[in-house]
């Protein structure tokens, strides 16, 4: 797996981590009236016998995006208002970091822990939008009106309905081969991050993003950055998958929530870089 909320997890990770089922074993001497009592009753759904199903995962989903939207735009607001410092973003991302990887490395799923996550990644979101509407563009030294952080929204979600799609159509197959892949190109994406923020010290550029993450490069690098977030959410699609057949426990509709939260706003981030750079922002 690459997304590590997905790989430490019992029951979305290594099958052979799974906890074990209990098999059902067919009592002999079972009366005819009780047989055709048992053959009459209603079945079971998963939904009847607390299983996960791909309903509770969409419920959850939706309701952390839903959460995550609203504090954004009150960040946003407040920020732009005077009521919220411009740097408060930075906590929220701080705060975010630190709650996602508690979440990621806990066993049992905390329904309070993943909603707190989202309410701080919501500040960070909110903050860093703003700023990035704010940066001066190319040429006029000010910021412009243009939609940016719409385009990027609607970027977003326009690449996680193609993911689903390429996932369900069979289009996609999440293989071994795949997988180690897309750790292979995470491991080299994750380097390349580091050697830019280190050169954006070393050689100050006067761009925001850093001298590798800027112009035609960047862009270019950008692009890669959404087909790996875009190839996690099929590998996470897969997960959920896994999860739903092996009858996995319903609370562990909260992790699989999170973990496509995780996915999506990183997603979000680089669409928002690809739009900067594509308005001339600096």
């Amino acid at each position: 797996m690459a997304n590590p909320v997905f790989e430490n997890d019992p029951v979305f990770g290594d099958p052979r981590r799974r906890p074990a089922q209990r098999a059902v074993v067919a009592q002999p001497g079972v009366d005819p009236v009780t047989l055709e009592q048992m053959y009459a009753s209603p079945s079971a759904t998963a939904r009847d016998t607390g299983r996960l199903t791909y309903d509770d995962v969409i419920v959850r989903t939706g309701g952390l995006l839903a959460l995550l939207a609203v504090v954004a735009a009150a960040t946003w607001y407040g920020t732009e208002q005077g009521f919220l410092p411009p740097g408060t973003w930075v906590v929220g991302m701080v705060v975010g970091l630190v709650l996602g990887l508690v979440n990621a490395f806990k066993r049992q799923p905390s329904p309070v822990l993943i909603s707190l996550y989202t309410v701080a990644q919501g500040v960070f979101l909110g903050g860093i939008s703003l700023a990035f509407t704010a940066l001066p563009v190319t040429g006029t030294g000010t910021g412009t009106a243009q939609p940016i952080v719409l385009q990027a929204v609607l970027a977003t979600f326009a690449t996680f309905g193609a993911a689903l799609w390429l996932f369900s159509s069979g289009r996609v197959r999440v293989t071994a081969k795949f997988v180690r892949w897309l750790i292979v190109a995470m491991v080299g994406y994750l380097v390349f991050q580091l050697v830019n923020v280190v050169l954006s010290y070393v050689i100050p550029s006067g761009d925001a993003f850093g001298p590798l993450r800027s112009g035609g490069w960047g862009l270019l690098v950008g692009v890669f950055a959404v087909g790996l977030a875009a190839a996690n959410l099929i590998v996470d699609f897969d997960a959920i998958k896994r999860g739903v057949l092996a009858g996995a426990p319903r609370r562990y509709a909260w992790t699989a929530a999170f973990g496509l939260v995780v996915t999506l706003v990183w997603l979000y981030l680089e669409m928002l870089r690809i739009f900067a750079i594509l308005s001339g922002r600096r």
